[in-house]
């Protein structure tokens, strides 16, 4: 999956420690979601979707069309 993670924490001025404790999850989750290594389950996608008052597709893409 492709996500624009990183960009939405810094236009809102989040650290990835922050974002991690609003989500309740560790800081090297959200590294390693941003670094596309990692796929949130789908309870934590739309955790991070609520974080930013996004639709879950709106940061994620699947890599390959459907």
């Amino acid at each position: 999956m492709r996500n624009r993670l990183p960009q939405l924490r810094r236009e809102r001025h989040l650290s990835q420690e922050k974002l991690a404790t609003m989500l309740g999850v560790s800081r090297q989750t959200i590294i390693s979601i941003e670094k596309e290594r990692f796929d949130p389950s789908l309870p934590l996608a739309f955790q991070i979707a609520g974080a930013f008052d996004l639709r879950i597709e709106d940061i994620s893409t699947p890599d390959a069309p459907l």
